[in-house]
């Protein structure tokens, strides 16, 4: 399979240039190691004009998109796929009221498949941080009016970050997640999930750490106002920054499908050639994902 690279929207227009290319890129990528019925597993099939497969023994006919993220998409294969090129490609990425403007969708739709996109950026868990890791925490949202610090009672939204360092100081990877609060066992969820228990890892003075650093390698030191860790801080300040000024506003519910997306482009930002065809990748393999789990209750 030709798989698309590039960032050039010219191209990428000229590639999926109606629904049926579109459905055609999802066949290869959906049954790339070969057809298997999903209702008596045999493997022969007949390929039909959209690209659906029609199985020699059942008759069962399956859809590219059918138990896929892409599964129903109410406004077209080619603009959803426009939506996850510019997601994966641009550096900020587009709020669901441009896009909404743009293709001629509602908001709401647009907002929903958004989120649906962001799941399938969401990390394995399987690839932990090793060498030279460091460790904040950070709260989105305005200033309150007499909360000052790690306040527990704040209505901040609280989250923490992991940034991995290459030995030339720059950033190799990133990780960020919501968390209740700054106690031990919230700030843990980022180690457990993304951080190699022999990794170097330097945090501020909080002490909420010091329980953490029986079961990790783990170095206190003095922030300083943030100057010794200068390059966590300015992905702190990108992260706020871009939620401010694309969204204005996200909800408790859906942050982490926000930080989720922030932390795929940068841990990408050296295979952006590649970063498209490895959404839709995820989009097609990842779990079906329904709308009363986007929506907040």
């Amino acid at each position: 399979m030709d798989i698309f690279k590039g960032q050039n929207i010219i191209e990428f227009s000229e590639r999926f240039n109606s629904d049926i290319t579109c459905k055609e890129y999802l066949a290869n990528i959906k049954w790339e190691e070969g057809f298997v019925c999903r209702k008596c597993n045999h493997t022969a099939s007949q390929i039909r004009k959209d690209f659906s497969r029609t199985c020699n023994k059942c008759s069962d006919t399956e859809s590219p998109t059918a138990n896929t993220l892409f599964h129903k998409v109410k406004f077209g294969l080619q603009k959803a796929f426009y939506i996850c090129f510019e997601m994966s490609t641009t550096t900020k990425s587009l709020s669901a009221s441009y896009i909404a403007v743009r293709l001629s969708i509602t908001e709401k739709t647009a907002r929903l498949f958004m989120h649906k996109v962001r799941e399938s950026m969401k990390s394995s868990e399987q690839n932990f941080m090793d060498g030279n890791v460091q460790v904040d925490e950070f709260v989105i949202g305005g200033k309150e009016e007499g909360k000052v610090g790690r306040s527990y009672d704040s209505k901040k939204k609280k989250a923490i970050i992991a940034l991995q360092l290459t030995d030339h100081g720059r950033v190799k990877r990133i990780y960020s997640l919501k968390i209740d609060n700054f106690s031990s066992k919230e700030l843990n969820k980022i180690f457990d999930k993304h951080i190699d228990k022999k990794a170097k890892v330097t945090t501020d003075l909080w002490k909420e750490y010091r329980p953490i650093a029986k079961l990790y390698n783990i170095k206190q030191i003095e922030s300083n106002n943030g100057k010794n860790f200068k390059i966590l801080h300015i992905m702190i300040h990108k992260i706020k920054s871009w939620l401010r000024a694309t969204y204005s506003w996200v909800s408790e519910h859906n942050i982490n499908r926000y930080l989720d997306e922030f932390c795929y482009r940068i841990n990408r930002s050296q295979s952006k050639e590649t970063i498209f065809n490895n959404l839709i990748v995820r989009m097609v393999k990842a779990d079906n994902i329904y709308h009363s789990q986007i929506i907040c209750s």
